[in-house]
């Protein structure tokens, strides 16, 4: 059994704690009266920092550091990698779904078409052209094209060679400046923001690679990331850039959400475990779940416990919102997780021979 990683579950911790607090300003500014503190709180969250897509970055980053080295030595490695990323995924994905969908029955009698329920079942809708249930399941599939990546450069022997994913982000970087300057279409915009996100979860293995692998040098990770960030800056600006409206993603917050998620990254794992915090990495230990299921918290706190408006009544909701949300997540990390992951285990091969993994990187998944 190796230990866990402790710096890369703070890091998951303050991740989906920013995702958090984003959903949580979002719900003040947008339903409740703010008066004289309307633009500040939407300058914060919309303006200069979009603090969900902060999060979600940051989490792409922790994935590129986990999962190419998720594969293990055994007899069937691709078998064993699909299996574990299934059961790390679906259980949990399938609870948030159940969940979802009867607090939105209860609390707003919504109802779904049962085409789209089955089709955000299989975490394919997206590549389907079908809408996902709640928006933030978009992320997911991100994941799985990263998963699939990951799968096709093993099996061709190219994962884990020297410059792999240094050529990926350099040409990623490249094609993505030009397609932004040079073609004014929204499709094309939302193709390069994917290459984007897949560009700092291969970035987070260019880091993964410097600090543990010893393959690259930390000039690799300077030029890397000059270019990922001035990728990340031009296709923000074209994509969400112009006059500003009140909405939350506009070019300065979405910009300044990738480049920091770097930027935090990059130190954390410079500074390996002397960042650890113990308390936010028992929040990144069940970060999926506080993920999943924070969305669905955050409806019925806001139906059932608010306190009013104001500095107090916003501070209380949002702490609410936070400590509900990580008691609900332990428990169906506890129930749902946990016992899907170990579950998982059982149909694994055997390994070829016992191997030395860092802490986490062969049993945790990117999403979390």
């Amino acid at each position: 059994m190796h230990k866990r990683l402790a710096f890369i579950d703070t890091l998951r911790g303050i991740a989906v704690l920013a995702v958090l607090i984003q959903h949580v300003l979002e719900v003040i500014v947008q339903k409740h009266p703010t008066g004289a503190y309307y633009w500040v709180f939407h300058d914060a969250i919309g303006y200069y920092m979009n603090f969900g897509r902060f999060g979600v970055v940051l989490f792409f980053f922790v994935s590129g550091f986990v999962i190419p080295f998720s594969f293990p030595d055994s007899a069937t490695p691709v078998r064993d990698f699909t299996i574990s990323r299934f059961f790390r995924l679906y259980p949990a994905y399938w609870a948030s779904i159940v969940i979802g969908l009867v607090t939105m029955y209860l609390a707003d009698a919504m109802t779904y078409p049962s085409s789209q329920i089955i089709a955000n079942v299989t975490m394919l809708q997206t590549f389907a052209n079908i809408p996902n249930l709640w928006v933030f399941y978009w992320t997911l599939a991100i994941e799985l094209l990263f998963y699939f990546s990951c799968t096709i450069l093993f099996a061709m022997g190219l994962l884990n060679q020297r410059f792999t994913a240094v050529a990926i982000v350099i040409a990623a970087a490249l094609v993505g400046i030009a397609a932004a300057l040079l073609i004014s279409n929204r499709t094309v915009s939302s193709v390069m923001e994917v290459g984007l996100n897949l560009s700092a979860m291969f970035l987070g293995k260019i880091i993964r690679d410097t600090v543990i692998g010893g393959k690259l040098r930390w000039p690799h990770v300077a030029a890397c990331t000059l270019l990922y960030a001035i990728f990340a800056i031009t296709l923000s600006e074209r994509r969400f850039g112009g006059v500003y409206q009140e909405n939350f993603f506009y070019s300065y917050s979405i910009g300044s959400a990738y480049v920091c998620a770097a930027l935090v990254f990059v130190v954390f794992a410079a500074f390996g475990e002397r960042m650890a915090w113990r308390p936010m990495a028992f929040v990144g230990v069940v970060s999926y779940s506080v993920y999943l299921m924070s969305p669905f918290v955050l409806v019925w706190v806001h139906r059932v416990l608010w306190v009013g408006d104001g500095p107090l009544g916003w501070a209380v909701f949002a702490a609410v919102v936070v400590a509900l949300s990580v008691l609900v997540s332990w428990i169906t990390y506890s129930l749902v997780e946990k016992p899907s992951i170990s579950f998982g285990h059982r149909f694994r091969s055997q390994r070829r021979k016992p191997v030395v993994l860092e802490p986490v990187l062969s049993t945790q998944g990117a999403a979390e």
